[in-house]
C-alpha cells in the first residue's frame, strides 16, 4: 500500500513506510477485492465455494514483508491446530455450506473478506509487487508448501525451479525485458552503451540477462551502476557524472530500474544542467508511470521504456469513481488514501480511525473533506492491473480443477481439500489454460513463467503536452515498430541519437582493436592495393598478379596488358625488319643469278650464303621479341640472337682468317708451301664448327636454365611477363659472339700497316659497328621485353567471394 521506507530510514533501524500509494496500493486492492467477488458470484466456478482475502501491507521493502509472512503463516498454523470441532483438515460440521479459503496478497493484518466461518485455511499467496521481495517471501512460503502467484515480480531469477519451486507468475520474466532492449538497440544501431540497474533481483538479474544478450551479439557496454532503491542524491549525479565523464560516446543507458531510480536519474541530469545528453531505455519498472516523469517532463522527452502488454479494465474505473470513504467498509486504507489525495481531513475522524501509518501520521491538512471529491481527478491506471486480475483467476482455476478431481466435481468443500495440499495444488497450478482479461491464453511453461509481450513506449512533447506514445511492440521474439520516436533535446526533430565508441571504418579500412579495449572501438587503418578484406578487422593479401574487386571481397586475375603486333614499338621493329629481309632476299637472290661469275665465286660464296641466312635469322628475331612470351618463344629469343651472329660471324672470321693468311704468305719471298684448309670446304667446316661451339654453349646454358616466362611485379598493381633471361643466359651466349668480333678484328689490325691494306682493313672496321650496336642493343632490349598487367575497370561481378590463385 505503501513506499518503501527512505534509505536513511530503512538502514537506521527505522522502518517508517512512506506515502500511501494510488496506482500500486489502493487500485489493485480494490481490483483484488472485486475480482474475489466476481469468482464468488460465478457458479460456473468453484461452485459453493467461497473464496476471501486477506491483504497486508509489505511497503515495498523485505524486513516488512517477511514480518507479515511470518504472521499469517504462524495464524494459519495456529487456526489449524486449535480450529474448533476437530483436528486440522476435518469439518467440524459436514452439513456447513462453505469454508472460506482465504488467499493473501501483498501481505497488515486487516481481513478484507470477513466472512471467515471457521478457519483460515490459506491457499496460496498473491504478490508481492517486488522481484526482491517476493524472492524473500518465497524463501519463507516453500518452507510450507504455499504456492505463491506473481503479478509483478519479473526478475528472471524467479524462473529456477531449484530455488523458487513453489512460484509463477502471469508476468513475463525480466529475460524477455533484456531482449525487447537488446532488439530495440540493434535496431538503432547503438553498438557502445552504458547500463544501470537498480540494487535488488529485479535490477540485478536482469542487466545480468541483458549484458550476456549483448555480449552475444556484439553490443559493448562501456561501464555499469549500480544503485539502491532510494538513495540520496548525490549518489545520482556521481552516476550520470561518471557516464558523461568518462564514457561520453556511450549516449544511451539501458536502465533495468524501479520507477523511483528512473526519476532521480532525470533529477540529477537537470540538477547538472545536461538533460537530453543521455537516453534513457527503460525496463517496465518505469513502463507508462506518470509519477515517474512527473515535474521532469523535459527531461524525459526522448526516454523509451517497456510497458508489459495488459489491457486497460474499463469496468475497474466504473467500479473506482463511485467509492469514497463513507461506503467502502473493506479497505482499511481508504480513508488515508483519501485524505492524502485530496489533501483535505475528513471530519470526525482521529489518526486511529483513519488507519494512518509511518509518514503519512505526520499530514496534517487544515480543509476538510467535503465528499464532492471525485477519483477521476489525475487518475491513470495501474498499467498492471490486468495481471492481478489474472493471477486471481489462476489460483481460483487452479482450485477449480483440483477440486474437480478431488471432489469428483460434487459443488462445495469436500473433506479431501479441506486442507489444502499445496504441493498437489502447484501441480494444477501449473497446467491451468483459460483466457485472460487481455484476450491471450493464460499458461505456463516449465518454470512457470508465461509468454513475453510487451509494448514500446516513447515519451514525447506534442505541442506542448508531454506525455508517453505507443510507437511498437515486441511479441515473443518479433520487434515491430509502427510509428517514430522523438528523440533528446539534443537530437532536434526526430534525428537518431548516436551511440558508438567508433565511426564505422570507410571502403578498403579495417577495425585495429587497441590493445586492452573494448571490441567497438577501434581505429580505421587502410589495406594496402593488393589486399581485399578479410572480415572486419583482418586485410589478406592477394597472390602475385591479382587484385582485389571494387567491393574488396576476393581477388581477381589483373588484366593482361603486353607489347602486341599493334603496338608502336612492335610496329616499327616489324618494318626494319622486313626492310633487312626485303634487302637480304635481294642480296641473296642476286648471288643465286650470278652464283658462277668470277666476283661471286672470289667472295667464297659458301661462306657469303652462311653470313645472308645469319642476317635472316637475325631480322626474324624481332617477332619473338614482340610476341607474347611464352616458353617457344621465349627458348627463341633465347637461341636466335646468339646463334645468328654466330652464323654471321663464324663465317667473318674464317673469311678474314684465310685472307689475312694468303696476305701473310705474300710476304714471304720463298713460298715452301701452300697454305692449308684454303679450299671451299675446308672453309664451310671450319665455319660450322665455330658455329657448333655456339650451339654447345647455348644448350650448356639451357640446360642450367630452361627458358621460360615468368611474371616480375615492379609495383603492387602491375605485373611483367617476361623470360626468364639470368645475366649467365645473355652473356655466356652473346660473350662468345663478341669473341667472333675480336677474332674477326684481328687480322685487319695486323695488315693495317701496310699501306696498301689500309683501304681494305678500315672498311672492315667500319662494319663492325652495326653489328656490335645491333648486339649491345638487343642485350638492351631483351631483358626489357615484357608484358604488363594492369587492373582496369572491366571486371568480373563484385559477387565473387573466393580468392582463386593463379595456376
Amino acid at each position: 500500500m505503501h513506499e518503501q521506507p527512505e534509505y536513511r530510514r530503512a538502514y537506521s533501524g527505522e522502518r517508517t513506510c512512506g506515502k500511501i500509494w494510488e496506482q500500486y496500493g489502493i487500485q489493485r486492492m480494490e481490483a483484488t477485492l472485486k475480482t474475489i467477488q466476481a469468482i464468488n458470484a460465478n457458479p460456473r466456478l468453484l461452485p459453493n465455494i467461497t473464496l476471501g482475502v486477506e491483504i497486508r501491507d509489505d511497503c515495498w521493502y523485505s524486513p516488512v514483508a517477511l514480518e507479515q509472512t511470518i504472521e499469517f503463516i504462524r495464524e494459519s498454523i495456529a487456526a489449524q491446530t486449535t480450529g474448533s470441532g476437530g483436528a486440522a483438515g476435518e469439518k467440524s460440521d459436514q452439513n456447513e455450506p462453505e469454508i472460506c479459503l482465504s488467499s493473501v496478497t501483498e501481505s497488515s493484518g486487516v481481513t478484507a473478506a470477513p466472512r471467515v466461518k471457521r478457519k483460515k485455511n490459506f491457499v496460496g499467496v498473491i504478490g508481492p509487487g517486488s522481484s526482491s521481495v517476493t524472492i524473500q517471501v518465497q524463501n519463507l512460503l516453500q518452507l510450507f508448501n504455499i504456492p505463491q502467484i506473481g503479478y509483478s515480480a519479473t526478475s528472471p531469477d524467479l524462473s529456477d525451479k531449484t530455488s523458487y519451486k513453489y512460484f509463477l507468475r502471469v508476468v513475463p520474466s525480466d529475460r524477455f525485458q533484456a531482449a525487447v532492449m537488446l532488439d530495440l538497440i540493434i535496431h538503432h544501431n547503438w553498438t557502445y552503451i552504458s547500463a544501470v540497474c537498480t540494487k535488488g533481483s529485479y535490477g540485478t538479474s536482469g542487466l545480468e540477462a541483458f549484458k550476456s544478450l549483448a555480449k552475444k551479439s556484439g553490443i559493448c557496454i562501456a561501464t555499469e551502476d549500480t544503485l539502491q532503491s532510494n538513495p540520496d542524491d548525490k549518489e545520482y549525479e556521481r552516476v550520470v557524472l561518471n557516464f558523461l565523464r568518462y564514457y561520453p560516446n556511450a549516449r544511451v543507458v539501458a536502465c533495468f530500474c524501479e520507477g523511483q531510480t528512473v526519476t532521480g536519474l532525470f533529477n540529477a541530469m537537470r540538477k547538472l544542467g545536461v538533460s537530453g545528453k543521455l537516453l534513457l531505455i527503460g525496463s517496465d519498472g518505469w513502463a507508462d508511470r506518470t509519477d515517474v516523469v512527473a515535474g521532469i517532463e523535459e527531461e524525459a522527452v526522448g526516454g523509451i521504456s517497456i510497458r508489459i502488454q495488459s489491457p486497460y479494465i474499463d469496468w475497474f474505473d466504473e467500479h473506482y469513481f463511485t467509492l469514497n470513504p463513507w461506503t467502502n467498509k473493506g479497505n482499511p486504507w481508504f480513508k488515508e488514501f483519501w485524505s492524502v489525495k485530496f489533501e483535505c481531513q475528513l471530519p470526525d475522524s482521529g489518526d486511529a480511525v483513519l488507519g494512518f501509518a509511518g509518514a503519512n501520521a505526520e499530514y496534517r491538512y487544515n480543509r476538510t473533506c467535503t465528499g464532492r471529491e471525485g477519483l477521476s481527478d489525475r487518475y491513470k491506471q495501474d498499467a498492471k492491473m490486468g495481471f492481478v486480475i489474472d493471477s486471481i483467476y489462476t489460483l481460483a482455476h487452479g482450485l477449480h480443477n483440483m477440486h474437480q478431481d478431488v471432489c469428483d466435481g460434487v459443488p462445495g468443500l469436500c473433506a479431501e481439500m479441506a486442507t489444502i495440499n499445496g504441493s498437489l495444488l502447484l501441480e494444477y497450478l501449473m497446467q491451468v489454460n483459460f483466457t485472460g482479461v487481455s484476450g491471450h491464453m493464460i499458461n505456463f511453461d516449465e518454470n512457470g513463467d508465461p509468454p513475453g509481450r510487451y509494448d514500446i513506449m516513447n515519451f514525447q512533447e506534442r505541442k506542448g503536452i508531454y506525455g508517453y506514445h505507443k510507437v511498437g511492440q515486441w511479441d515473443n521474439g518479433n520487434l515491430q515498430l509502427q510509428f517514430p520516436f522523438q528523440w533528446t533535446r539534443e537530437n532536434e526533430g526526430f534525428d537518431v541519437v548516436e551511440s558508438v565508441c567508433s565511426k564505422p571504418c570507410r571502403r578498403g579500412e579495417v577495425k585495429a582493436i587497441q590493445t586492452g579495449g573494448v571490441k567497438c572501438c577501434w581505429v580505421c587503418t587502410a589495406c594496402k592495393l593488393n589486399e581485399f578484406l578479410l572480415d572486419e578487422f583482418t586485410c589478406e593479401a592477394c597472390p602475385p598478379g591479382w587484385l582485389p574487386n571494387e567491393n574488396l571481397t576476393a581477388c581477381l586475375p589483373i588484366t593482361l596488358e603486353y607489347v602486341s603486333w599493334d603496338s608502336t614499338q612492335a610496329v616499327v621493329g616489324i618494318c626494319f625488319s622486313c626492310l633487312g629481309f626485303l634487302a637480304t632476299a635481294f642480296t641473296m637472290t642476286v648471288f643465286i643469278l650470278h652464283n658462277h661469275t668470277t666476283v661471286v665465286k672470289a667472295s667464297t660464296r659458301e661462306l657469303s650464303y652462311i653470313i645472308l641466312v645469319g642476317i635472316a635469322l637475325s631480322y626474324a628475331t624481332t617477332f619473338p621479341l614482340v610476341a607474347k612470351p611464352t616458353l617457344i618463344t621465349c627458348y627463341m629469343t633465347r637461341i636466335l640472337p646468339g646463334f645468328s651472329f654466330a652464323m654471321i660471324y663464324g663465317a667473318l672470321v674464317t673469311k678474314t682468317n684465310r685472307i689475312a693468311r694468303i696476305l701473310a704468305a705474300g710476304k714471304k719471298k720463298i713460298m715452301t708451301r701452300k697454305p692449308r684448309f684454303m679450299s671451299a670446304l675446308a672453309q664451310v667446316v671450319i665455319t660450322w664448327i665455330i658455329i657448333g661451339i655456339e650451339v654447345a654453349v647455348l644448350s650448356a646454358v639451357l640446360i642450367k636454365e630452361p627458358a621460360d616466362s615468368l611474371l616480375h611485379f615492379p609495383e603492387l598493381n602491375r605485373a611483367r611477363l617476361i623470360c626468364n633471361t639470368s645475366a649467365l643466359g645473355l652473356i655466356a651466349p652473346m660473350g662468345f659472339d663478341f669473341f667472333l668480333i675480336a677474332m674477326y678484328m684481328q687480322p685487319p689490325s695486323k695488315s693495317i700497316t701496310h699501306p696498301s691494306n689500309r683501304v681494305v682493313s678500315s672498311q672492315t672496321v667500319k662494319k663492325l659497328y652495326p653489328p656490335v650496336l645491333c648486339v649491345l642493343t638487343g642485350a638492351r632490349c631483351m631483358p626489357s621485353r615484357r608484358a604488363t598487367f594492369r587492373r582496369t575497370s572491366t571486371r568480373p561481378s563484385s559477387s565473387d567471394s573466393a580468392c582463386t590463385r593463379p595456376a
